[in-house]
């Protein structure tokens, strides 16, 4: 019991989390509803409610979502191997123009990285300028949809994966 009061102290002081902000720790996740002596509440994304005693909370790590300025945006595509050069080299500005055209955004890179094995892979970052995941979602939704119509205006395409068989006719000789 001494060691929660002194943790709560701690909790109080220090503010490693506020009610309202939204937290995980371990596998469990929810948002901060109550700070009291001895435990904490959360309220978990499926609506129970987590007891913590504050002194397992200050022993774990803590990941504050609710304290999250912007959220990074990593993801990577793949086009087909028949993809021409100029197209190829296009493909990074064309990615970029798409995401600048969004608002709350902020570029930073796109680039050709790797041969898949049934793609030409491309990798790009970029940042929503804000914490809220429903507007995150919407971007990353508005930017997945505007770069399919755009490739599919350019003429390239997606990669999937596939395999070619190549077949050598044995010839006979009589």
């Amino acid at each position: 019991v001494l060691s929660d009061l002194f943790a709560s102290l701690s909790i109080v002081l220090d503010k490693p989390f506020v009610s309202g902000d939204f937290i995980v720790v371990g596998d469990m996740a929810g948002s901060v509803e109550h700070v009291g002596i001895k435990t904490t509440r959360i309220r978990s994304i499926s609506g129970e409610q987590l007891v913590f005693s504050n002194n397992d909370l200050l022993t774990s790590r803590i990941r504050n979502f609710g304290r999250m300025r912007e959220r990074r945006v990593v993801f990577s595509l793949g086009v087909t191997y028949q993809t021409p050069a100029d197209k190829l080299e296009r493909i990074p500005g064309l990615i970029q123009e798409v995401v600048k055209a969004q608002t709350h955004v902020r570029f930073d890179r796109s680039h050709f990285f790797s041969y898949g094995d049934s793609a030409l892979n491309f990798e790009t970052v970029y940042y929503v300028e804000s914490a809220d995941y429903a507007q995150h979602m919407d971007i990353l939704q508005a930017v997945n949809l505007a770069l399919f119509r755009r490739f599919e205006d350019e003429g390239i395409e997606f990669a999937y994966p596939t395999q070619t068989l190549f077949v050598e006719k044995a010839s006979r000789e009589n």
